[in-house]
Protein backbone atom coordinates (compact mmCIF):
# COMPACT_ATOMS: atom_id res chain seq x y z
CA UNK A 1 0.00 0.00 0.00
CA UNK A 2 1.29 3.42 -0.96
CA UNK A 3 2.55 5.67 1.85
CA UNK A 4 0.44 8.55 0.49
CA UNK A 5 -2.70 6.42 0.92
CA UNK A 6 -1.74 5.68 4.52
CA UNK A 7 -1.22 9.40 5.20
CA UNK A 8 -4.68 10.11 3.73
CA UNK A 9 -6.16 7.44 6.00
CA UNK A 10 -4.49 9.07 9.00
CA UNK A 11 -5.95 12.44 7.98
CA UNK A 12 -9.38 10.83 7.58
CA UNK A 13 -9.14 9.30 11.06
CA UNK A 14 -8.08 12.63 12.58
CA UNK A 15 -10.93 14.52 10.90
CA UNK A 16 -13.64 12.01 11.81
CA UNK A 17 -15.14 10.67 15.02
CA UNK A 18 -14.02 7.13 14.15
CA UNK A 19 -12.01 5.21 16.72
CA UNK A 20 -10.45 2.82 14.22
CA UNK A 21 -10.06 2.28 10.47
CA UNK A 22 -8.98 -0.98 8.83
CA UNK A 23 -8.41 -1.19 5.08
CA UNK A 24 -7.51 -4.32 3.12
CA UNK A 25 -6.07 -3.96 -0.36
CA UNK A 26 -5.04 -7.21 -1.97
CA UNK A 27 -2.61 -8.96 0.36
CA UNK A 28 -1.93 -5.84 2.41
CA UNK A 29 -3.96 -4.39 5.23
CA UNK A 30 -3.64 -1.31 7.42
CA UNK A 31 -5.33 -0.73 10.77
CA UNK A 32 -5.27 2.71 12.34
CA UNK A 33 -6.61 3.29 15.84
CA UNK A 34 -7.00 6.36 18.00
CA UNK A 35 -5.15 6.23 21.28
CA UNK A 36 -5.49 8.53 24.28
CA UNK A 37 -3.14 11.53 24.40
CA UNK A 38 0.36 10.41 25.31
CA UNK A 39 -0.16 6.95 23.81
CA UNK A 40 1.72 5.48 20.87
CA UNK A 41 -0.05 4.94 17.56
CA UNK A 42 1.23 2.48 14.97
CA UNK A 43 0.39 2.86 11.30
CA UNK A 44 2.38 0.21 9.48
CA UNK A 45 1.04 -1.83 6.56
CA UNK A 46 0.99 -5.56 7.30
CA UNK A 47 0.84 -8.19 4.54
CA UNK A 48 -2.10 -10.52 5.17
CA UNK A 49 0.08 -13.55 4.36
CA UNK A 50 2.82 -12.65 6.86
CA UNK A 51 3.04 -14.77 10.02
CA UNK A 52 1.39 -13.03 12.95
CA UNK A 53 4.58 -13.18 15.03
CA UNK A 54 6.74 -11.39 12.45
CA UNK A 55 5.59 -7.76 12.94
CA UNK A 56 5.11 -8.10 16.71
CA UNK A 57 8.69 -7.20 17.76
CA UNK A 58 8.67 -3.95 15.80
CA UNK A 59 5.19 -3.01 16.97
CA UNK A 60 5.94 -3.89 20.59
CA UNK A 61 9.20 -1.95 20.73
CA UNK A 62 8.77 1.15 22.85
CA UNK A 63 10.85 3.88 21.20
CA UNK A 64 12.92 6.25 23.26
CA UNK A 65 12.22 9.74 21.92
CA UNK A 66 15.43 11.49 20.94
CA UNK A 67 14.32 14.53 22.89
CA UNK A 68 14.88 12.57 26.11
CA UNK A 69 17.75 10.33 25.00
CA UNK A 70 20.83 9.95 27.14
CA UNK A 71 23.68 11.79 25.38
CA UNK A 72 26.07 9.14 26.67
CA UNK A 73 24.31 6.62 24.44
CA UNK A 74 25.02 8.64 21.32
CA UNK A 75 27.25 6.12 19.61
CA UNK A 76 25.57 6.50 16.22
CA UNK A 77 27.73 7.39 13.26
CA UNK A 78 27.75 11.11 12.53
CA UNK A 79 25.81 12.05 15.65
CA UNK A 80 27.18 14.42 18.23
CA UNK A 81 26.22 14.65 21.88
CA UNK A 82 24.94 18.17 21.20
CA UNK A 83 22.54 16.95 18.50
CA UNK A 84 21.27 14.04 20.58
CA UNK A 85 19.22 14.69 23.67
CA UNK A 86 17.97 18.16 22.77
CA UNK A 87 14.56 19.09 24.01
CA UNK A 88 12.19 20.52 21.42
CA UNK A 89 12.74 24.05 22.71
CA UNK A 90 16.49 23.69 22.00
CA UNK A 91 15.93 22.63 18.39
CA UNK A 92 17.09 25.28 15.90
CA UNK A 93 14.61 26.97 13.59
CA UNK A 94 14.25 25.55 10.12
CA UNK A 95 12.42 22.93 8.09
CA UNK A 96 11.59 19.91 10.26
CA UNK A 97 11.98 16.56 8.48
CA UNK A 98 9.61 14.07 10.13
CA UNK A 99 9.41 10.30 9.95
CA UNK A 100 6.90 9.20 7.30
CA UNK A 101 6.44 5.80 8.98
CA UNK A 102 7.05 3.61 12.00
CA UNK A 103 10.33 1.71 11.81
CA UNK A 104 14.02 1.74 12.73
CA UNK A 105 16.20 4.67 11.65
CA UNK A 106 19.66 4.08 10.22
CA UNK A 107 22.10 6.94 9.57
CA UNK A 108 24.20 5.03 7.02
CA UNK A 109 23.58 2.47 4.27
CA UNK A 110 25.46 -0.21 6.25
CA UNK A 111 27.34 -0.38 9.57
CA UNK A 112 30.75 -0.05 7.88
CA UNK A 113 29.79 2.96 5.72
CA UNK A 114 29.85 6.66 6.71
CA UNK A 115 26.54 8.35 7.57
CA UNK A 116 24.44 9.86 4.79
CA UNK A 117 24.68 13.32 6.41
CA UNK A 118 26.50 15.01 9.27
CA UNK A 119 25.62 18.02 11.38
CA UNK A 120 26.42 21.22 9.45
CA UNK A 121 26.47 19.49 6.06
CA UNK A 122 24.90 21.20 3.04
CA UNK A 123 22.10 19.15 1.42
CA UNK A 124 19.92 19.61 -1.65
CA UNK A 125 16.24 18.70 -1.93
CA UNK A 126 16.13 14.99 -2.74
CA UNK A 127 19.39 14.07 -0.97
CA UNK A 128 19.14 11.00 1.26
CA UNK A 129 19.35 11.89 4.96
CA UNK A 130 18.95 8.36 6.32
CA UNK A 131 16.85 5.24 5.93
CA UNK A 132 14.00 3.70 7.88
CA UNK A 133 13.64 -0.06 7.98
CA UNK A 134 10.02 -1.13 8.16
CA UNK A 135 9.02 -4.75 7.66
CA UNK A 136 12.43 -5.70 6.20
CA UNK A 137 12.17 -2.93 3.59
CA UNK A 138 14.59 0.00 3.62
CA UNK A 139 12.92 3.33 2.85
CA UNK A 140 15.10 6.38 2.08
CA UNK A 141 14.37 9.59 3.97
CA UNK A 142 15.06 12.46 1.59
CA UNK A 143 15.55 16.15 2.20
CA UNK A 144 12.45 18.08 1.19
CA UNK A 145 14.35 21.38 0.99
CA UNK A 146 17.91 22.50 0.27
CA UNK A 147 19.99 23.93 3.10
CA UNK A 148 22.25 23.02 6.02
CA UNK A 149 21.58 20.17 8.45
CA UNK A 150 21.12 22.10 11.73
CA UNK A 151 20.04 19.21 13.96
CA UNK A 152 19.93 15.42 13.89
CA UNK A 153 17.25 14.42 16.36
CA UNK A 154 17.42 10.62 16.05
CA UNK A 155 20.13 8.09 16.80
CA UNK A 156 21.39 5.35 14.52
CA UNK A 157 19.37 2.18 15.19
CA UNK A 158 16.64 4.04 17.10
CA UNK A 159 12.98 3.05 16.63
CA UNK A 160 10.99 5.97 15.23
CA UNK A 161 7.27 6.71 15.23
CA UNK A 162 5.16 8.20 12.46
CA UNK A 163 5.61 12.01 12.30
CA UNK A 164 8.52 11.98 14.79
CA UNK A 165 10.95 14.88 14.18
CA UNK A 166 14.21 13.56 12.71
CA UNK A 167 16.21 16.44 11.18
CA UNK A 168 16.17 20.23 11.00
CA UNK A 169 17.35 21.84 7.76
CA UNK A 170 17.67 25.59 7.31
Amino acid sequence: MDLRKIKKLIDLLEESNLAEIEIKEGEESVRLSRVPAGGIAHAAPVPATAPAAAPAPAAAAAPVPAAHADPGRAGGAGLSAEAVGKSTRDVPDGHMVRSPMVGTFYASPSPDKPPFVKLGQQVKAGDTLGIIEAMKMFNPIEAEVSGTVRAILVENGQPVEFDEPMFVIS
